[in-house]
């Protein structure tokens, strides 16, 4: 793979991040679940006007690597167009659209740990393997929760996406000085909001404002790509364009 191809890979996988907030409620207690749960539906709630007036600054954003950017934007994309994906195919009863769309997004976890291993080595990508695998686990749980009407177990995946969230930031913190830790924690409260809210709404059948998630979620994919796109040319600044 060239590197810039691997910086491009590299920062889809700080792409692929995690949701949520805070230090995790502890999933033993259903009262602290159902807490957690409440506490990350308001940050869903949240993230729809902060997703759009995060976006409008970003579009007069000087980004200076316009050709990692429009990749990224892509890339962000993409991502949120796979859990979607699986998330339609779950409430429709697809399992065969399920399947693929799960296999779509593993197989995008599997490239971006090659691609970090070709920066930090093998033990790097194997963490950030792991990392993404605790997030799409996380997902794919809140979704089949939300199908199953599993109040349980949708209150065990947001905590469970919670502290994924935390190991996240403090590793791409330490991968790149660029990224502040709470600055990174700060969107990635964002974008668990949205995937929170928009599983809600798909399995409530509430095509209307799923809509209306569906775009925020997609205008804040842009805000966190240009952060980490600036981010990144400035860690290598001689592989991006």
């Amino acid at each position: 793979m060239s590197a810039p191809l691997k910086v491009l890979a590299l920062t889809a996988a700080l792409g692929l991040l995690a949701c949520s907030q805070e230090s995790p409620a502890d999933p033993a207690s259903s009262a602290a679940a159902d807490a957690t749960a409440a506490t990350a539906d308001a940050s869903a709630d949240a993230a729809m006007p902060a997703g759009h007036a995060m976006a409008a600054a970003a579009a007069t954003a000087d980004v200076p690597a316009p050709g990692l950017q429009s990749a990224l934007r892509a890339m962000w994309n993409g991502h949120v167009v796979h859990t979607r994906e699986y998330a339609m195919a779950v409430h429709a009863g697809d399992q065969a659209a399920a399947d693929a769309a799960a296999e779509a997004v593993v197989a995008n976890a599997v490239q971006i740990s090659d691609a970090v291993a070709g920066f930090y080595g093998e033990a790097g990508g194997a963490r950030m393997l792991e990392l993404l695998g605790g997030h799409w686990g996380a997902v794919k749980a809140l979704t089949d929760a939300g199908d199953a009407g599993d109040t349980a177990a949708r209150n065990k995946a947001i905590a469970d996406l919670t502290a994924n969230a935390g190991e996240i930031a403090t590793f791409l913190a330490a991968a790149n000085p660029h990224l502040p830790e709470d600055a990174v924690r700060g969107l990635l409260v964002a974008h668990g909001g949205h995937h929170i809210q928009q599983v809600q709404q798909v399995m409530a059948g509430d095509t209307a404002a799923e809509a209306d998630t569906w775009v925020a979620m997609q205008a804040h994919m842009d805000v966190i790509a240009d952060a980490l796109a600036g981010a990144i040319a400035k860690q290598f600044p001689d592989k991006v364009s």
